[in-house]
């Protein structure tokens, strides 16, 4: 499996910023689309609906449990770095072919150079990231099913289209892996399989 990473832009402004800390006790929270289904994206890929219909329902463990964690910018590793948590993703579903979310910027060292980037007015992109493998169909890049999120991480990317960051050569092994998704989150995944098998 390869590491896959992708960029979406976060819209913010002053008056947002302010209304988000006076109605959270300070806290900054932010909202936005976090990822496409079935759109052509910057790096050439698409992500079928069903991969994140699926990847979603599976995420929802994650915010339940408080360990929808995301980093400031991507490491090159399929391991979540508490050292480097800059937030904490509070929602996520899909609305239409989008999938939108709150985040929450936390209190960390890395946290606060994000709130400080947003307070300047900075603009932040809010990105995947997952292990999976694709095939190349008529010139696009199609995620397959054996695709697992791993979380939203903030970045800065720069807006040219082609100039996104897609870690293609780094191989992750099942040991990499297995750090980042423990026994029962592997569990929820087969039984959330399960529970879509009447639908099928």
């Amino acid at each position: 499996m390869k590491l896959l990473t992708e960029w979406m832009p976060l819209t913010y402004d002053s008056s947002m910023i302010n209304e988000s800390k006076n109605s959270h006790d300070g806290k900054l929270f932010l909202k936005g689309v976090l990822q496409r289904c079935d759109t052509l994206n910057q790096n050439g890929r698409i992500y079928p609906r069903s991969v994140l219909e699926r990847e979603m329902v599976n995420y929802q463990k994650f915010i339940r449990e408080n360990r929808a964690l995301g980093e400031c910018d991507h490491p090159d590793t399929s391991v979540i770095e508490l050292k480097n948590v800059s937030h904490i993703v509070r929602e996520a579903h899909l609305q239409g072919d989008d999938v939108v979310g709150t985040i929450e910027l936390l209190d960390t060292p890395a946290g606060k150079i994000l709130q400080s980037l947003v307070e300047s007015g900075v603009t932040l992109g809010i990105s995947s990231r997952g292990v999976g493998s694709t095939i190349n169909e008529s010139g696009n890049q199609i995620v397959q099913d054996d695709f697992q999120l791993i979380c939203f991480d903030m970045v800065s990317e720069p807006s040219t289209p082609g100039a996104f960051m897609l870690n293609e050569g780094k191989n992750i092994s099942r040991r990499d892996l297995d750090k980042h998704f423990n026994k029962t989150d592997k569990i929820d995944r087969i039984f959330n399989e399960i529970l879509t098998w009447d639908n099928e």
